[in-house]
Protein backbone atom coordinates (compact mmCIF):
# COMPACT_ATOMS: atom_id res chain seq x y z
CA UNK A 1 0.00 0.00 0.00
CA UNK A 2 1.66 3.43 -1.37
CA UNK A 3 -0.36 5.39 1.39
CA UNK A 4 0.82 3.11 4.69
CA UNK A 5 1.12 -0.93 4.70
CA UNK A 6 1.66 -3.28 7.15
CA UNK A 7 3.65 -2.69 10.19
CA UNK A 8 5.93 -3.74 13.35
CA UNK A 9 5.30 -2.54 17.09
CA UNK A 10 8.58 -1.43 17.83
CA UNK A 11 11.04 1.05 20.08
CA UNK A 12 7.61 3.05 20.70
CA UNK A 13 6.62 3.12 16.94
CA UNK A 14 5.79 1.31 14.20
CA UNK A 15 7.82 0.19 11.46
CA UNK A 16 6.29 -0.19 8.27
CA UNK A 17 7.63 -2.81 6.35
CA UNK A 18 8.24 -4.03 2.90
CA UNK A 19 6.11 -7.16 2.18
CA UNK A 20 3.69 -8.82 -0.63
CA UNK A 21 1.09 -8.34 1.25
CA UNK A 22 -1.48 -5.28 1.18
CA UNK A 23 -2.99 -5.96 4.68
CA UNK A 24 -3.05 -8.53 7.43
CA UNK A 25 -5.88 -10.48 6.09
CA UNK A 26 -3.97 -10.92 2.77
CA UNK A 27 -1.01 -11.86 4.82
CA UNK A 28 -2.93 -14.26 7.08
CA UNK A 29 -4.99 -15.93 4.02
CA UNK A 30 -1.39 -16.73 3.05
CA UNK A 31 0.50 -17.97 5.98
CA UNK A 32 -1.63 -18.47 8.83
CA UNK A 33 0.35 -16.37 11.04
CA UNK A 34 2.14 -13.34 11.70
CA UNK A 35 5.16 -15.08 11.36
CA UNK A 36 7.00 -13.29 7.83
CA UNK A 37 6.24 -9.78 9.50
CA UNK A 38 9.34 -10.33 12.00
CA UNK A 39 12.02 -11.03 9.19
CA UNK A 40 10.30 -8.09 6.98
CA UNK A 41 12.81 -5.38 5.97
CA UNK A 42 11.79 -1.89 7.44
CA UNK A 43 10.89 0.91 4.96
CA UNK A 44 9.94 3.83 7.36
CA UNK A 45 9.12 4.44 10.96
CA UNK A 46 6.92 6.89 12.70
CA UNK A 47 6.01 7.28 16.45
CA UNK A 48 2.63 5.91 17.90
CA UNK A 49 0.46 9.27 19.84
CA UNK A 50 -0.18 9.03 23.75
CA UNK A 51 -2.21 6.00 23.77
CA UNK A 52 1.36 4.16 24.49
CA UNK A 53 2.93 1.29 22.91
CA UNK A 54 6.22 -0.41 23.21
CA UNK A 55 7.50 -3.86 21.99
CA UNK A 56 5.21 -6.07 24.04
CA UNK A 57 2.43 -4.55 22.33
CA UNK A 58 1.37 -6.36 19.58
CA UNK A 59 3.33 -8.12 16.45
CA UNK A 60 1.77 -6.32 13.84
CA UNK A 61 -0.41 -2.79 13.19
CA UNK A 62 -2.01 -1.92 9.81
CA UNK A 63 -0.87 2.20 9.24
CA UNK A 64 -2.70 4.52 6.92
CA UNK A 65 -1.17 7.85 5.72
CA UNK A 66 0.38 9.75 8.42
CA UNK A 67 0.59 7.10 11.16
CA UNK A 68 -2.78 6.93 11.09
CA UNK A 69 -3.27 3.50 12.69
CA UNK A 70 -6.45 1.39 10.64
CA UNK A 71 -8.14 -2.02 11.89
CA UNK A 72 -5.85 -4.90 11.56
CA UNK A 73 -8.69 -6.93 9.76
CA UNK A 74 -10.84 -4.27 8.20
CA UNK A 75 -12.88 -6.53 5.76
CA UNK A 76 -13.73 -9.85 7.50
CA UNK A 77 -15.76 -12.45 5.84
CA UNK A 78 -17.27 -13.23 8.75
CA UNK A 79 -17.99 -11.40 12.26
CA UNK A 80 -18.87 -13.94 14.78
CA UNK A 81 -20.02 -13.14 18.35
CA UNK A 82 -21.28 -14.77 21.68
CA UNK A 83 -23.58 -13.51 24.08
CA UNK A 84 -23.06 -14.64 27.78
CA UNK A 85 -19.90 -15.61 28.03
CA UNK A 86 -18.53 -14.59 31.31
CA UNK A 87 -19.46 -15.89 34.59
CA UNK A 88 -19.12 -12.35 36.02
CA UNK A 89 -22.06 -11.27 33.61
CA UNK A 90 -24.11 -14.42 34.47
CA UNK A 91 -23.72 -13.65 38.00
CA UNK A 92 -24.55 -10.31 38.10
CA UNK A 93 -27.64 -10.67 35.87
CA UNK A 94 -29.32 -13.69 37.55
CA UNK A 95 -29.28 -15.69 34.53
CA UNK A 96 -28.56 -19.59 34.40
CA UNK A 97 -25.20 -20.27 32.79
CA UNK A 98 -26.00 -21.32 29.08
CA UNK A 99 -25.28 -25.14 28.32
CA UNK A 100 -25.04 -24.18 24.48
CA UNK A 101 -23.30 -20.90 23.16
CA UNK A 102 -25.42 -18.20 22.24
CA UNK A 103 -23.82 -17.73 18.47
CA UNK A 104 -24.66 -14.73 15.96
CA UNK A 105 -23.20 -12.69 13.69
CA UNK A 106 -22.59 -9.10 12.75
CA UNK A 107 -22.28 -7.71 9.34
CA UNK A 108 -18.79 -7.02 8.31
CA UNK A 109 -19.97 -3.70 7.16
CA UNK A 110 -19.47 -2.61 10.85
CA UNK A 111 -15.95 -3.02 11.14
CA UNK A 112 -13.97 0.47 12.11
CA UNK A 113 -10.42 1.33 13.09
CA UNK A 114 -9.26 2.45 16.25
CA UNK A 115 -9.68 6.32 16.98
CA UNK A 116 -12.91 6.15 15.47
CA UNK A 117 -15.83 8.01 15.61
CA UNK A 118 -18.75 6.12 15.94
CA UNK A 119 -22.15 7.68 14.90
CA UNK A 120 -25.06 7.38 17.50
CA UNK A 121 -27.95 6.38 15.44
CA UNK A 122 -30.45 8.80 16.32
CA UNK A 123 -33.62 7.93 16.26
CA UNK A 124 -33.65 4.33 17.15
CA UNK A 125 -31.75 3.98 19.85
CA UNK A 126 -31.22 4.95 23.69
CA UNK A 127 -29.06 2.21 24.82
CA UNK A 128 -26.08 2.32 22.43
CA UNK A 129 -23.53 0.65 25.13
CA UNK A 130 -20.31 -0.83 24.71
CA UNK A 131 -18.65 -4.45 25.24
CA UNK A 132 -15.06 -4.91 25.40
CA UNK A 133 -13.79 -8.66 23.80
CA UNK A 134 -10.81 -10.45 23.18
CA UNK A 135 -11.52 -11.04 18.95
CA UNK A 136 -9.50 -13.88 17.68
CA UNK A 137 -8.58 -13.91 13.93
CA UNK A 138 -8.76 -17.50 12.69
CA UNK A 139 -5.26 -18.49 10.25
CA UNK A 140 -6.36 -22.14 9.57
CA UNK A 141 -9.64 -23.67 8.31
CA UNK A 142 -11.71 -24.98 11.03
CA UNK A 143 -14.05 -27.73 10.54
CA UNK A 144 -16.02 -30.04 12.99
CA UNK A 145 -12.11 -29.01 14.45
CA UNK A 146 -11.21 -31.05 17.77
CA UNK A 147 -11.02 -28.66 20.99
CA UNK A 148 -7.78 -29.37 21.27
CA UNK A 149 -6.50 -28.28 17.62
CA UNK A 150 -8.66 -25.29 17.73
CA UNK A 151 -6.38 -23.05 19.54
CA UNK A 152 -3.93 -23.81 17.22
CA UNK A 153 -5.46 -22.64 14.16
CA UNK A 154 -5.44 -19.07 15.65
CA UNK A 155 -3.29 -16.52 13.63
CA UNK A 156 -3.87 -13.55 16.52
CA UNK A 157 -5.54 -11.82 18.57
CA UNK A 158 -6.47 -8.29 19.00
CA UNK A 159 -9.49 -5.66 21.01
CA UNK A 160 -12.93 -5.54 20.12
CA UNK A 161 -15.46 -3.38 21.37
CA UNK A 162 -18.38 -5.06 20.66
CA UNK A 163 -21.43 -2.67 20.44
CA UNK A 164 -24.86 -2.93 21.39
CA UNK A 165 -28.19 -1.31 21.07
CA UNK A 166 -30.03 -3.02 23.86
CA UNK A 167 -33.04 -1.48 22.86
CA UNK A 168 -32.75 -2.25 19.32
CA UNK A 169 -32.41 -5.87 20.54
CA UNK A 170 -35.09 -6.04 23.00
CA UNK A 171 -37.65 -4.68 20.10
CA UNK A 172 -36.16 -6.93 17.02
CA UNK A 173 -34.95 -9.83 18.78
CA UNK A 174 -31.95 -9.65 16.65
CA UNK A 175 -28.57 -9.32 17.96
CA UNK A 176 -27.11 -8.96 13.98
CA UNK A 177 -29.48 -5.54 13.85
CA UNK A 178 -28.52 -4.42 17.15
CA UNK A 179 -24.56 -5.09 16.46
CA UNK A 180 -24.34 -3.96 12.80
CA UNK A 181 -24.53 -0.11 12.60
CA UNK A 182 -21.75 1.54 11.01
CA UNK A 183 -18.50 1.72 12.98
CA UNK A 184 -20.15 -0.85 15.95
CA UNK A 185 -17.52 -3.28 15.49
CA UNK A 186 -14.02 -1.53 15.97
CA UNK A 187 -11.10 -3.66 15.66
CA UNK A 188 -7.48 -3.12 17.03
CA UNK A 189 -5.21 -1.14 17.36
CA UNK A 190 -2.94 -3.83 16.64
CA UNK A 191 -2.49 -7.86 16.48
CA UNK A 192 -0.91 -9.76 19.14
CA UNK A 193 0.26 -13.48 17.34
CA UNK A 194 -1.14 -16.84 19.32
CA UNK A 195 2.26 -17.74 20.52
CA UNK A 196 3.04 -14.49 21.83
CA UNK A 197 -0.42 -14.60 24.14
CA UNK A 198 -0.09 -15.80 27.61
CA UNK A 199 -2.30 -18.44 26.60
CA UNK A 200 -6.41 -18.66 25.57
CA UNK A 201 -7.10 -18.85 29.75
CA UNK A 202 -4.96 -16.21 30.42
CA UNK A 203 -5.81 -12.57 28.68
CA UNK A 204 -6.42 -9.62 30.24
CA UNK A 205 -9.55 -7.50 29.10
CA UNK A 206 -10.69 -3.67 30.46
CA UNK A 207 -12.48 -1.07 29.42
CA UNK A 208 -13.15 2.44 29.99
CA UNK A 209 -15.69 4.89 29.24
CA UNK A 210 -14.45 8.94 29.63
CA UNK A 211 -11.60 7.88 31.77
CA UNK A 212 -13.46 5.65 34.51
CA UNK A 213 -12.41 1.76 34.40
CA UNK A 214 -15.71 0.02 33.79
CA UNK A 215 -14.65 -3.55 33.20
CA UNK A 216 -11.16 -5.78 34.23
CA UNK A 217 -11.36 -9.32 33.74
CA UNK A 218 -9.34 -12.27 32.19
CA UNK A 219 -10.07 -15.07 29.72
CA UNK A 220 -10.34 -17.51 32.65
CA UNK A 221 -13.46 -16.31 33.47
CA UNK A 222 -15.49 -17.49 30.34
CA UNK A 223 -18.33 -20.10 30.54
CA UNK A 224 -16.73 -21.50 26.75
CA UNK A 225 -13.52 -21.05 26.40
CA UNK A 226 -11.69 -19.09 23.52
CA UNK A 227 -10.80 -23.10 21.99
CA UNK A 228 -14.12 -24.58 22.76
CA UNK A 229 -15.74 -21.62 21.47
CA UNK A 230 -13.60 -22.08 17.99
CA UNK A 231 -14.94 -26.26 18.07
CA UNK A 232 -18.57 -25.12 18.62
CA UNK A 233 -18.76 -22.79 16.20
CA UNK A 234 -17.11 -25.14 13.88
CA UNK A 235 -19.76 -28.24 14.35
CA UNK A 236 -22.03 -25.88 12.14
CA UNK A 237 -20.08 -23.88 10.23
CA UNK A 238 -16.74 -23.93 8.53
CA UNK A 239 -14.24 -21.01 9.78
CA UNK A 240 -11.35 -19.86 7.36
CA UNK A 241 -8.38 -17.80 7.79
CA UNK A 242 -9.30 -13.86 8.23
CA UNK A 243 -12.42 -14.61 10.01
CA UNK A 244 -13.07 -12.58 13.10
CA UNK A 245 -14.72 -14.39 16.80
CA UNK A 246 -15.33 -12.08 19.32
CA UNK A 247 -15.72 -14.06 22.73
CA UNK A 248 -18.06 -12.12 24.84
CA UNK A 249 -17.44 -9.35 27.09
CA UNK A 250 -17.59 -9.35 30.95
CA UNK A 251 -19.27 -7.68 33.62
CA UNK A 252 -19.29 -3.90 33.60
CA UNK A 253 -21.23 -2.75 30.74
CA UNK A 254 -23.71 0.20 30.50
CA UNK A 255 -26.36 -2.76 30.23
CA UNK A 256 -25.28 -3.47 34.17
CA UNK A 257 -25.08 -0.10 35.04
CA UNK A 258 -27.96 1.20 33.53
CA UNK A 259 -25.71 3.62 32.01
CA UNK A 260 -25.45 4.22 28.08
CA UNK A 261 -23.32 6.07 26.12
CA UNK A 262 -23.61 9.36 24.58
CA UNK A 263 -22.58 11.91 22.02
CA UNK A 264 -18.63 12.87 23.28
CA UNK A 265 -18.30 9.69 25.33
CA UNK A 266 -15.03 7.82 24.18
CA UNK A 267 -14.16 3.98 25.00
CA UNK A 268 -11.30 2.73 25.99
CA UNK A 269 -10.59 -1.34 25.25
CA UNK A 270 -7.55 -2.81 25.90
CA UNK A 271 -6.35 -6.60 25.52
CA UNK A 272 -2.88 -8.21 27.28
CA UNK A 273 -0.30 -7.49 25.01
CA UNK A 274 -2.09 -5.31 22.14
CA UNK A 275 -2.32 -1.47 21.62
CA UNK A 276 -5.14 0.25 23.17
CA UNK A 277 -8.73 0.58 21.13
CA UNK A 278 -10.23 3.88 21.85
CA UNK A 279 -13.43 5.43 20.07
CA UNK A 280 -15.88 8.52 20.25
CA UNK A 281 -19.22 8.54 20.07
CA UNK A 282 -20.44 11.31 18.09
CA UNK A 283 -24.09 12.94 17.60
Amino acid sequence: MTSGGLGRIEDGGVAVLDTPYPDAAALIEATGSLDALATAKVVRWFPLDGDGAGEDAGDGAEGGAGGELLAPIARPRAVWGIGMNYHSKAALTGRPVPDEPVLYLAAPSSVCGPGAAVRLPAGQTAEMDYEAEIAVVIGRTLDHAAEADAWHAVAAVTAANDMTCRDVMKRTGWPVLAKSFPGFTPLGASLLGRDETAGPDAIGVRSWVCGESRQDSTSADMIFPIPELLARISRYAVLRPGDVVLTGTPAGTGQDRGDFLRPGDTVRVEIDGVLPLTIRVRA
